[in-house]
């Protein structure tokens, strides 16, 4: 029984970089790919988020955090949306055209992650589909977003998106990451879709941080139909798809569910 699992095994084993590095397209001196997508849509910038945090310790904020699958139905501020997306996903400063460094860790400073967010309550911000434009506000705590398009009958495709789980299309927001591998295929080869997954990790270790910071919630989820996801949110499904999905909210005080 164990034989079946042996090859999954070996992919979370780390290989010889020093062999990888020597085949990458880095190495062979291919430029790299573009640390974005192009804008396709309006482009709105959000308020500023300095005076939105409900709690800055550090303590507070590890002990707090729990997987929230109940949510109040209240509508988030767009600062407090803000205030999300800079946190997990931020430029801070880039090198040329080789790495971006920003509010979280990633091999080779790649960062092969697109944010794509799903509104059904934000406050002055019209339900529907946007993304994540972190290269307008290079080293600025301020967050530039486009939006895509609307989702039609959001509540029953949002729930079959992510695999029937109704409570999460009941979040003012869900964040749809995907990942475009050749950014970190690019410096890493084969060994790239490993760093991918445990990227990801310190990306949804800082929204959920985040989210507590807020006063709201969070709940990461890999369970989702991957082909629905890909198709509603525009991707090829091989040279980008979708990967993680966070809900985020405020929490339902009359009996919350979590972990």
């Amino acid at each position: 029984m164990q034989n079946l699992h042996t090859d999954n095994r070996k992919f979370m084993q780390c290989p010889s970089f020093k062999d990888i590095m020597f085949e990458s397209d880095q190495t062979k001196g291919v430029d790299p790919p573009s640390f974005s997508k192009p804008i396709a849509g309006d482009i709105i910038k959000l308020p500023s988020f300095d005076d939105v945090l409900t709690t800055r310790d550090y303590m507070q904020l590890v002990e707090a955090r729990h997987s929230l699958r109940e949510y109040s139905g209240k509508p988030m501020t767009q600062a407090q949306l803000a205030f999300m997306l800079w946190s997990a996903q931020g430029v801070k400063s880039y090198r040329g055209n080789v790495a971006t460094f920003r509010t979280v860790p990633s091999g080779g400073a790649r960062h092969p992650f697109e944010t794509y967010i799903a509104v059904q309550a934000i406050e002055g911000l019209a339900p529907g589909l946007y993304r994540y434009l972190p290269l307008e506000n290079v080293g600025e705590k301020a967050v530039t977003i486009e939006r895509l398009g609307s989702i039609e009958d959001y509540t029953s495709k949002i729930t079959a998106m992510l695999a029937g789980q109704a409570w999460a299309a009941k979040a003012p927001v869900i964040l749809f990451y995907s990942c475009i591998p050749y950014r970190a295929e690019w410096r890493y080869d084969s060994a790239a879709h490993r760093v991918v997954l445990i990227d990801l990790g310190h990306l949804g270790q800082n929204v959920m941080l985040s989210a507590v910071a807020l006063g709201l919630g969070s709940c990461c989820m890999a369970a989702f139909d991957q082909q629905l996801c890909d198709d509603t949110l525009g991707f090829d499904g091989l040279d980008e798809y979708t990967v993680y999905a966070i809900s985020v909210g405020e929490g339902n005080r009359e009996g919350n569910k979590h972990a």
